[in-house]
C-alpha cells in the first residue's frame, strides 16, 4: 500500500493523471477496507440499560452477527438524555465500522423536541438497516384495579392530573402516544422521563406511575407474573401473545396504530465496502429461523431494509411527528 502511494505522489501532476489516481485510490482503499474488515471486536451502542427492549433484541442477534462478523460483539449500554448520550458517542467515534448504534425511535423525534444536539441526526450518521419494529403494550399498575382501557380512563377523570405514566425520555414517541392518549382520550396524566424500559417497569411496578407504553419484550415478565396489566396494543393487529387483549383502534381510537422502531447507523464516513457487509450480515442474522421466532415470540417485526429504505423511514418518522407537535401545541422544555 506504501509503495502504491508513493507511485501516486510521483504520477499525479498533470489533471488528467491526477482524476485518474484519485480514482484509483478510491477503490483501492475500499478494497483494502473491505479485505482487513472486521479484525477486532464490533461494540453496538444502546440508548438504554440492560433489561429494555432494545437491550432484548440486541442480544437476541449478538451470538448471530458475531458468527458471521467472525469476531466478537460487545454491547455498551449508554442510558440518559432520552437516547442523546449514546447517539452522541457514536457520532463522535472513528468511522470505521466498529462502533455501530442500535436506535430507538428517538432517534428520529429528539432533533424536533430537544434544542441544540450535540450531533447532526441526518448528516452524522450512515444508515445499515432498519432492524425491527414494534407494536407497543400499553401496560399498567396493577396497584391502580383496572382490567381494560375503559375503567383505566373512568380512573382518570376522576382524579385528573394525580396520574403519571413512565416515558423513555422528552424525545420518545411513548411520550408521543401517551400525549395523544391523553388529547384522544379527555384526560390528564403527567410524564416522568426515565432512562429505559426496565427503570420505567420499575416504576409502575411500585406505582409510582399508572402506566407506560412499552414493548411486549419488556413487559412480557411481568405481565406473566401479573404485576402489569396490558390495557391495549397498538400495531394494527391483536399479538399473538395477547390473544384476549384489544387494540388501541378496537378500544375505540380509530387511527391509534404505532409503533417503536430499533435501525442500525455508522459514523458518517464510514466506507461504503463496509455498510455493504454490516448490512448482508445483519440481514442474515434475521433471517435465521431460530432468531427469527425469538423476535415473533416477543411480538418484534424483523424488517432488515436497505439502508436507503432506513434512511427514507428516519425522514419520514421525523415529518410526521413535526405535524404532530406543532398540530398539538406541545412544549418539551421540561
Amino acid at each position: 500500500m506504501k509503495r502504491f502511494l508513493a507511485k501516486v505522489i510521483i504520477f499525479s501532476k498533470t489533471p488528467l493523471l491526477f482524476l485518474y489516481v484519485s480514482v484509483m485510490i478510491t477503490f483501492s482503499l475500499q478494497g483494502f477496507a473491505q479485505s482487513v474488515y472486521p479484525n477486532k471486536p464490533v461494540t453496538l451502542v444502546i440508548p438504554f440499560p440492560p433489561g429494555g427492549g432494545t437491550d432484548s433484541i440486541a442480544r437476541m442477534i449478538q451470538p448471530k452477527l458475531a458468527e458471521l462478523l467472525g469476531v466478537s460483539v460487545v454491547i455498551d449500554n449508554k442510558p440518559g438524555a432520552s437516547g442523546v448520550i449514546a447517539t452522541n458517542a457514536v457520532a463522535k467515534a472513528p468511522p470505521d465500522g466498529y462502533t455501530l448504534f442500535l436506535s430507538w425511535d428517538t432517534h428520529s423525534i429528539n432533533p424536533i423536541v430537544i434544542k441544540n444536539l450535540p450531533y447532526d441526526t441526518f448528516k452524522d450518521f450512515v444508515p445499515i438497516t432498519l432492524l425491527a419494529r414494534l407494536p407497543l403494550v400499553m401496560g399498567a399498575s396493577e396497584k391502580l384495579g383496572v382490567k381494560n382501557i375503559k375503567d383505566f380512563i373512568a380512573l382518570a377523570k376522576t382524579h385528573p392530573g394525580t396520574l403519571n405514566y413512565a416515558s423513555l425520555g422528552t424525545g420518545s414517541s411513548n411520550r408521543l402516544h401517551s400525549e395523544n392518549l391523553n388529547k384522544l382520550a379527555g384526560i390528564k396524566i403527567i410524564q416522568i422521563p426515565y432512562k429505559g424500559g426496565a427503570p420505567s417497569i420499575q416504576a409502575i411496578l411500585t406505582g409510582e406511575v399508572a402506566y407506560s407504553f412499552l414493548s411486549n419484550a419488556t413487559l412480557k415478565g411481568q405481565i406473566k407474573a401479573g404485576k402489569v396489566i396490558p390495557l391495549a396494543v397498538t400495531g394494527d393487529k391483536r399479538n399473538a401473545e395477547l390473544p384476549n387483549v384489544p387494540t388501541m383502534i378496537e378500544s375505540g381510537f380509530p387511527g391509534f396504530e404505532a409503533y417503536a422502531w430499533i435501525g442500525v447507523f455508522a459514523p458518517n464516513g464510514t466506507p461504503d465496502v463496509i455498510i455493504k457487509k454490516l448490512n448482508t450480515d445483519f440481514v442474515k442474522v434475521l433471517q435465521d429461523p431460530a432468531i427469527n421466532k425469538q423476535l415473533v415470540d416477543v411480538g418484534v417485526e424483523s424488517i432488515g431494509s436497505s439502508p436507503k429504505d432506513l434512511d427514507l423511514w428516519v425522514t419520514k418518522e421525523y415529518v410526521k411527528w413535526v405535524k404532530f407537535v406543532q398540530e398539538n401545541n406541545l412544549r418539551f422544555d421540561d
